[in-house]
């Protein structure tokens, strides 16, 4: 396993998390589907602990896959993992939460994203 492809993998997770939630992009309907009222953390702790999240599931990922797993394969099992395992996992929740599906679209779709850069990160960087 390239541990640095893994920590890359995890540096992108959480850049493209920064981007999808934030005002510019998803963040604004994210909050109005959220009630507009989420609890804010201390920020240090909220992403410290995100990150580790992150790398978390970049090594399970990277474990997963294998060592140097071919391109196509390892963007493909990220969108197998993102889309059929996490999202629908979250779509489970979310509907006995009684969430919205723009809820579930964002974060599920956030998911899907960040495990299809996981398998470009982990396929391009043996």
């Amino acid at each position: 396993m390239n541990v640095y492809a893994v920590v890359l993998a995890a540096v992108s997770s959480f850049v493209l998390g920064g981007l999808w939630y934030s005002p510019a992009l998803l963040g604004r309907a994210w909050n109005r589907e959220n009630g507009g009222d989420v609890p804010q953390g201390h920020p240090a702790k909220v992403f410290g602990v995100s990150f580790v999240f992150s790398l978390v599931a970049a090594f399970a990922f990277a474990w997963w896959l294998g060592p140097a797993p071919p391109l196509p394969h390892a963007v493909l099992s990220g969108l197998v993992v993102g889309l059929g395992m996490v999202a629908a996992s979250f779509g489970i929740n979310y509907q006995f939460a009684q969430r919205s599906t723009a809820l579930w679209l964002i974060d599920g779709g956030y998911h899907t994203v960040q495990f299809v850069l996981f398998g470009l990160v982990l396929g391009l960087w043996h």
